[in-house]
């Protein structure tokens, strides 16, 4: 006998789904990499090491290691020779690049050190943030925002969320505004140290500058919604894809020039199609 279905106009709950400011960018940049980079397995063959990407890290780690010593030992010379303990080679043409780019890079966080206040107490150094988002009165949580971020301050009563850059590009207050992980982070930092969160800061160690913006309940609110959106389109291809979907239809290349310098170059005919193959050095800050 067929059962009687009663509807009383509840809509059925939405799956939940964890997502990082990471996976995001690289959902909404290239739905291909995304698949490479967090569905395939085993994992599709990468390219080697960037040197850009070699640097940012070592002045990240040294910076954190720096914070985490008594005020009194935080001082320009030990700042350099925590970039000499992190640093590594790999990504540089050579021993005589790696080396300049060494000597750049203790100068850069000598000068971070002394031209910034690196006296107080981070709330945070690489930490862990969650935060469950819901964007309609009533509804139950859509997704869930979780990542780590560079550095959190406390001023005052608010958090401050602080990401440092060594990239080529001095950021500016648009950047810092427009970026959706600062936004995620201060939203997830908030709640996840249940202490209000709006100041979100880019630190462009190289030349010093801090890109710095002021952020309300709207335009956090805007940035969950873009998040919501694209959470909804990576939740329906990943499950599409797991019921038998084809995985070229539901994550599709998008061909660009960064595809020069994709880690997924060698397993991508698309991205080799889209231009010439870079040097891994050539994304250095000059």
């Amino acid at each position: 006998m067929e059962q009687i279905g009663f509807d009383f106009g509840v809509e059925a709950p939405r799956k939940l789904t964890k997502v990082s400011p990471a996976r995001l960018a690289t959902f909404e940049d290239c739905p291909r990499r995304y698949r490479m980079s967090y569905l395939d397995r085993p994992s599709p063959t990468r390219t080697g090491a960037w040197a850009h990407s070699t640097l940012g890290a070592v002045v990240h780690n040294a910076l954190r290691a720096l914070f985490d010593l008594p005020v009194i030992k935080r001082v320009p010379q030990r700042a350099m020779a925590l970039v000499a303990e992190h640093w590594k080679d790999a990504g540089f043409e050579d021993s005589d690049q790696a080396a300049r780019y060494r000597a750049r890079a203790k100068g850069w966080v000598a000068e971070y050190v002394e031209h910034n206040d690196v006296s107080i107490e981070p709330v945070g150094l690489e930490r862990w943030v969650s935060a469950p988002v819901t964007l309609e009165p009533g509804s139950g949580p859509s997704l869930i925002i979780e990542g780590r971020a560079d550095r959190i301050d406390q001023r005052g009563r608010e958090l401050v969320i602080i990401d440092y850059k060594t990239g080529r590009r001095e950021p500016d207050e648009y950047e810092a505004r427009s970026s959706q992980a600062l936004a995620l982070y201060a939203v997830a930092a908030a709640r996840t140290l249940r202490t209000p969160c709006y100041q979100v800061e880019l630190h462009h160690v190289p030349t010093g500058t801090v890109a710095a913006a002021e952020h309300t309940e709207q335009s956090l609110k805007r940035h969950l919604q873009r998040a919501d959106e694209t959470a909804g389109d990576l939740r329906l291809a990943t499950d599409t894809l797991n019921a038998g979907g084809d995985e070229d239809v539901l994550f599709p290349a998008r061909p660009s020039r960064r595809c020069s310098w994709c880690d997924f170059r060698p397993s991508c005919a698309a991205g080799q199609e889209a231009g010439p193959a870079a040097q891994p050095w050539e994304l250095l800050a000059p």
